[in-house]
């Protein structure tokens, strides 16, 4: 069962892909389906505007045009320890993930991460873009579920997977 839904997940990226590939125009991002594209209130860098696309013509996926994602400004970190991590907010070390550099926030709440953020990614190319929109959110579910740095690298995104747990493990030390 896993081997097909494997297989089906390869060939349903690889269509989605090929279909971006030929559209001119704007460039989209994928967002999971119920969760907010909206940026938060406060921002470092004016967001661009989003519009959404009916789901009955993305086929269902929930895509949205986008320039590229918000960045968030650091929260006010306090060091209550809870668990396994002290609250707060860090930011890891720039890595580079070849076609760019990769910089991720994680926020602490409770002694466990609560939120991920990516503050650099590679974004200048349509293909990084494409591809860092599907990888993305994989490498944050990911990330919180297990409570570490230590994920799986998502296919076809090696080099931004990579630069991701290093930032984060980097963020995750200081958290410590």
């Amino acid at each position: 069962m896993k081997k097909f839904l494997l297989s089906f997940g390869v060939i349903l990226t690889s269509v989605v892909y090929a279909i971006s590939q030929n559209v001119s125009g704007p460039q989209y991002t994928f967002t999971p389906s119920g969760t907010s594209s909206a940026p938060s209130s406060q921002t470092t860098a004016p967001a661009p505007a989003r519009r959404s696309t009916p789901a009955a013509s993305s086929g269902g996926f929930g895509l949205q045009q986008s320039a590229q994602s918000p960045i968030t400004a650091p929260a006010p970190q306090t060091k209550q320890s809870l668990g396994q991590y002290k609250n707060g907010t860090y930011v890891g070390a720039a890595a580079d993930a070849y076609y760019g550099t990769v910089q991720v926030q994680a926020r602490v709440q409770s002694g466990k991460i609560a939120d991920i953020q990516f503050l650099q990614y590679p974004s200048d190319r349509s293909t990084s873009r494409f591809i860092n929109s599907q990888a993305m959110p994989i490498l944050i579910s990911e990330a919180l579920q297990v409570q570490s740095a230590a994920v799986d690298i998502v296919s076809g995104a090696t080099h931004t997977s990579s630069g991701f747990q290093q930032s984060l493990a980097d963020a995750l030390v200081q958290a410590k």
